[in-house]
């Protein structure tokens, strides 16, 4: 496996424990700086795509996923770095000379045209022999599924057909990446849901370089064979939607991919923190003893027990014994606000499921106890 260089201002190059050097990637990222007057929205981004792989830049409004994704495109040319496709250096080529489909959010469909001609569009404009045209409309609206529809006009379409559309036409004269930016954020849930294991699925199917840019984690989570955590214009920490979410290299990613619970702590030794008078066993770090820390769990990490421990088939660890302050029903599971005098004003949120709740008997204003694995319990510097 392919070894990950993700640089940011003055940073260290930070390489995944578990992979080996190889040969660079199908796309090679080296170094890019994107500035817009005084304004530094890249800041020495490094980065290797494999080919075939399924990339999402992650992060919030304003983290540079976006600049990246256009600089990549020869929208918008980086201010120094190199970019390399194919071993070859699309730096400064402008966007026609360079090997690539894109789909918008707005999905930009030419709305004079029918669905057959949009898609047919760019190999019109290739000179493509005109049966080579036809059959390959035909093939790709049988791969979306849309068929049927191919002597309609966009605005006759619903937003999901449109996009399906969109993606036809990026993917009509065959290129090697296929870049995506939010493609999905104008649609409503249920078709969003929908759509994604589309795209993955059409994705797997033609084996093309996919990159999409997304502030949805959810979306990256399911979509995505690697996804890239930027922050500030920096990348924060690539790899799997697992490693993402399990292993958080800073808090920053811990606290965007889903939700946590944040306490100060402070390190005891390397495999416990003193947390609000309380000594808890946490997951091994490498901080100094003594040093000011957050504690941050997850609510889908905490496990209910009985008062009793009648249940326990092991050893628990760091248990708390709890009362249940408030408890909201979110449909597959119930997220529940914990108090302890231990925490002071401070609440523990849980999300425990169904059957859990029924189980133990789990109710508003009842005592039971919770435990806080110790895996689970990570712990990053304290920022400042």
């Amino acid at each position: 496996m392919k070894h990950e260089t993700v640089t940011g201002a003055g940073a260290a190059p930070l390489r995944l424990a578990h992979e080996a050097p190889e040969t660079p990637g199908y796309l090679v990222i080296d170094q890019v700086w994107k500035t817009f007057g005084d304004f530094v929205a890249l800041k020495g981004v490094s980065l290797d795509v494999r080919e075939g792989e399924f990339i999402c830049f992650l992060g919030p409004s304003g983290c540079g996923k976006t600049t990246l994704l256009r600089a990549i495109a020869g929208l918008d040319l980086q201010t120094r770095g190199t970019i390399r496709q194919a071993g070859k250096d699309i730096s400064n080529l402008p966007p026609a000379k360079r090997d690539y489909g894109i789909v918008f959010q707005s999905y930009a469909l030419f709305p004079n045209l029918t669905i057959e001609r949009n898609i047919a569009f760019g190999l019109e404009n290739a000179r493509r022999p005109k049966a080579e045209i036809q059959a390959r409309v035909a093939e790709l609206l049988a791969l979306v599924g849309l068929s049927e529809q191919a002597k309609k006009y966009p605005a006759q379409l619903s937003g999901g057909q449109q996009q399906r559309i969109a993606l036809a036409r990026a993917m009509a004269v065959s290129p090697g990446l296929l870049l995506l930016d939010e493609p999905l954020s104008a649609l409503d849930a249920k078709v969003r849901v929908h759509l994604r294991h589309e795209i993955k699925d059409l994705q797997r199917k033609l084996g093309v370089t996919t990159i999409m840019v997304t502030h949805d984690q959810e979306e990256a989570l399911s979509m995505a064979d690697r996804i890239v955590v930027m922050n500030h214009g920096i990348i924060e920490q690539v790899g799997t939607p697992t490693e993402v979410y399990r292993h958080p290299n800073t808090l920053f990613v811990a606290d965007f991919i889903g939700e946590t619970n944040q306490f100060p702590a402070r390190i005891v030794h390397r495999e416990m923190i003193g947390l609000a008078g309380t000594e808890l066993a946490c997951a091994s770090c490498e901080l100094a003893q003594g040093s000011d820390v957050t504690a941050v769990i997850r609510p889908v990490d905490i496990i209910p027990h009985s008062l009793d421990g009648r249940e326990d088939i092991r050893t628990p660890q760091n248990l708390l014994d709890v009362t249940v302050a408030e408890m909201e029903f979110l449909g597959g599971f119930w997220r529940c606000r914990l108090s302890s005098p231990r925490f002071g004003e401070r609440v523990l949120v849980a999300d425990f499921s169904i059957n859990a709740i029924r189980r133990l008997g789990i109710e508003k204003g009842g005592a039971m106890r919770v435990e806080l694995p110790q895996n689970r319990m990570l712990v990053f510097a304290r920022a400042g």
